[in-house]
């Protein structure tokens, strides 16, 4: 069975350290044979789909592959494969129907990019159907209407980091003695799961004196994103903070915010870490980060698809203990808070205690990624 202590070994496996996975984490790895294929029969695929194509997917599937070694897919006649989609609800459908002919797919994870589009769901059924095993990843279905479309979603509780964002963008603006004005949020499209639940989070934490303006979706175009910040900028003349909810807005904020010399009176937050975000929070364009873990999120993934496929009651318990219960289906994969090394108004002491998080610098958040060869995260 596997615990979560004995899960953290797996950050020391990541991919690219020379010295590989300790012997403990080796040990941990689960014996039980999965259902989509044995050692010497025809492999058979674990895809995880995205939504789109983003550096965020690249730290992902390090984890997705940094999980099939650590628990020795290869041995069960399995491989994962990650399939990025190109950023729109049909070339999901599609893909999901092309799994659905193809005889050698045993899992399938999906970031779901409209919570609410039934089409998708439709043919998240097909596949369970006919033995496919289906879960959501980073982005679920719209709960209150889909929830029995998968049986489990890894990922960040993203009302939760919704919270931790607004929190720290309240923080900020008070210790600017800026006590009213505007806000706009920034997403690829306002619909989906995840993004609706951080900007709601969000407004809920910043405080009631900063009113969102709007919600601007970009349909995961960043000349389209940035043209929004140029919007916002121009309409609003109450505005005091942007804020960026999916990986690519923080650059385009940051560098619109700078293009249009408003950085003195503006506060940015964003969420998660592209390796170019990191340079503008170095510069002094983003105040604050709330970044995810793909890279966890990759890893688990492989360790429930794999669990599911080999009917390992032991480790669906220990990842789900409160199955059954309400949120009970949700695995959350953690949040970190990074702010610039200098001169941030936020202090790790200050923050609410019911928002788990790690706080770190960016010096300190560098050196992890460094530490574990990535870039962003």
């Amino acid at each position: 069975m596997f615990t979560r202590r004995q899960m953290t070994l797996s950050v020391a496996c990541l991919l690219g350290l020379a010295v590989g996975c300790s012997p403990e984490a080796k040990k941990a790895s689960p014996d039980a044979t999965g259902g989509g294929g044995k050692a010497g029969g025809p492999t058979k695929r674990l895809i995880f789909l995205t939504n789109g194509d983003d550096p965020f997917w690249d730290a992902c599937n390090a984890g997705l592959q940094e999980g099939a070694k650590l628990f020795g897919i290869e041995s069960k006649g399995l491989v994962a494969v990650m399939e990025k989609n190109n950023g729109t609800a049909q070339g999901q459908i599609e893909k999901l129907r092309q799994f659905a002919s193809q005889s050698d797919i045993a899992g399938v994870a999906i970031s779901v990019i409209q919570a609410d589009n039934a089409a998708i769901v439709e043919e998240m059924k097909n596949l369970a159907a006919k033995g496919v095993k289906v879960i959501t990843v980073d982005s679920d279905v719209d709960r209150a209407r889909f929830r029995d479309a998968r049986p489990y979603y890894i990922g960040t509780d993203n009302i939760v980091g919704g919270r931790l964002l607004g929190a720290a963008a309240g923080k900020i603006l008070a210790a600017r003695n800026v006590t009213s004005g505007g806000y706009v949020q920034f997403a690829g499209f306002t619909d989906v799961d995840n993004a609706r639940a951080r900007m709601d989070g969000f407004k809920e934490a910043v405080g009631s004196a900063y009113s969102e303006l709007d919600r601007m979706p970009d349909g995961m175009e960043g000349a389209k994103a940035r043209d929004n910040v140029r919007t916002a900028i121009t309409n609003h003349a109450d505005l005091v903070a942007l804020v960026g909810i999916w990986a690519y807005d923080a650059p385009a904020i940051a560098e619109v915010v700078k293009e249009r010399d408003v950085r003195a009176k503006t506060t940015v937050v964003t969420f998660d870490a592209q390796a170019i975000a990191l340079e503008h929070m170095g510069n002094g364009l983003i105040d604050a980060m709330v970044v995810q873990n793909p890279f966890e999120m990759g890893s688990q993934t492989v360790r429930l698809l794999v669990a599911m496929l080999g009917d390992d009651k032991a480790v669906i318990k220990d990842m789900y203990p409160n199955l059954g219960t309400d949120n009970g289906d949700i695995f959350t994969t953690g949040l970190r808070l990074i702010v610039p090394d200098e001169g941030s108004p936020i202090k790790q002491e200050e923050m609410p205690a019911d928002i788990p998080h790690e706080f770190k610098t960016l010096t300190e958040f560098r050196e992890w990624l460094t530490r574990y060869g990535l870039t962003s995260s």
